[in-house]
């Protein structure tokens, strides 16, 4: 297993954490890994999608590049963190998961992730 599988499959091991996907900039799945049934291929897409326009967002209204959004869903939250310079990470978790501590990792490791791709 590459150093690259293993921070997916431990992210996706968290607690509160039910799939995690690596994407390009493409809307193409690198890696993932899901407690259960989970379409990477279509998750994988839309979340470079929404990616894509958040970057001009932040662009936009001067805010600059997007490294981390956070979206709070009836059914979840999702994560969407940058992992290198045109790749993303797509975390779902649980509602009542507590993502602080994933947050804060992924930013104090964020360039380390990044050299891994």
């Amino acid at each position: 297993m590459t150093e690259l599988e293993q921070v997916v499959r431990g992210l996706a091991a968290r607690d509160g954490v039910e799939a995690v996907v690596l994407l390009s900039a493409d809307g193409l799945p690198i890696d993932h890994a899901a407690r259960g049934t989970f379409d990477a291929e279509t998750v994988a897409a839309l979340a470079a999608t929404l990616a894509h326009h958040a970057h001009r967002l932040g662009r936009d209204a001067a805010r600059g590049e997007l490294l981390t959004a956070v979206l709070d869903f009836e059914g979840g939250m999702l994560v969407l963190a940058r992992a290198g310079a045109d790749d993303w990470l797509a975390i779902f978790a649980r509602p009542d998961a507590d993502v602080g501590p994933l947050l804060f990792d992924l930013r104090r490791h964020r360039s380390t992730l990044a050299s891994l791709l």
